[in-house]
């Protein structure tokens, strides 16, 4: 998975808090509970992951995909 980028930067939609997580690399993460606010983000309807919709880089299977 060469250029595939398995880490990005999440932000969380109601606090703004932003941190850096590791990614899976062969599936989609369909939660993740913001370490500042404590609130459980959701992916936004029509994205895979909350990676899709919540950080600077999308899932790695939709990186190999070519969605940027």
């Amino acid at each position: 998975m060469k250029g595939i980028k398995n880490s990005a930067i999440i932000t969380c939609p109601y606090c703004g808090h932003q941190l850096k997580e590791k990614m899976p690399t062969d599936g989609c993460m369909y939660f993740y509970q913001c370490k500042n606010c404590d609130k459980t983000l959701e992916p936004k309807q029509g994205d895979c992951c909350v990676f899709c919709s919540y950080a600077d880089y999308p899932c790695p299977p939709k990186q190999a995909e070519g969605v940027t």
